[in-house]
């Protein structure tokens, strides 16, 4: 997380809001060779207290959880480069801005009974947001094709010990400043998620005044 408070004032709803809406993050954890990283979709808790997921049955974090293991969830949104000109102020420097939210807890591997729920709730909660599309159902794969794929994959689940938020917006620059540099940044296109970031450059939240 970004080392000034200025850009981390925002509060524990927020973050898991901004965490349950993205449901997409890098998951790491340590282990004797290094840290290891998977990137992993997840269904979040109502209450922000756990979240669920799941992961290949190879993949090297899911061998590691023969015991639970200290875990965290690294989930990025938009982002843009900004130029020192876009301000216009002096003595400025070139900069990125971005959103980030940190879920730090334990993670454990479930038994493969919840497997199926855990997948028919994630489905579920994405297919919801393509409405008015009907929403996809399992039932839907044959059941010979779904065991074979469900054999592939483990259950997942962390319970949430940290949440913490960088939201990088240039809340640190006078508003005339913040909002010439979101302007130029949605003009330009320079990031990924760009136009997200431009957005909350105006009205970030938790603005220093």
């Amino acid at each position: 997380m970004h080392p000034n408070p200025v850009f981390r004032k925002t509060d524990r709803a927020r973050n898991l809001a901004f965490a349950r809406e993205r449901s997409f993050g890098a998951l790491s954890i340590n282990a004797d060779a290094g840290p290891l990283i998977a990137h992993v979709p997840f269904r979040l808790s109502e209450d922000g207290s756990y979240l669920e997921a799941h992961l290949v049955r190879s993949n090297p974090i899911a061998r590691a959880l023969k015991e639970p293991q200290k875990a965290v969830f690294a989930v990025n949104g938009g982002d843009g480069y900004i130029s020192p000109d876009w301000y216009g102020v002096e003595d400025q420097v070139p900069t990125w801005n971005y959103v980030a939210v940190h879920l730090r807890g334990v993670l454990r591997l479930l038994p493969d009974a919840e497997l199926a729920g855990i997948l028919e709730r994630l489905s579920g909660a994405m297919e919801a947001r393509l409405a008015p599309k009907p929403i996809w159902k399992m039932d839907k794969v044959s059941p010979g094709a779904l065991s074979k794929m469900m054999r592939q994959i483990v259950p997942i689940a962390m319970d949430i010990d940290d949440v913490d938020g960088t939201w990088k917006l240039a809340q640190n620059k006078p508003d005339a400043a913040r909002l010439d540099a979101s302007e130029a940044l949605e003009q330009t296109g320079f990031g990924l998620g760009y136009q997200k970031v431009a957005d909350l450059m105006r009205n970030p939240p938790n603005k220093e005044v």
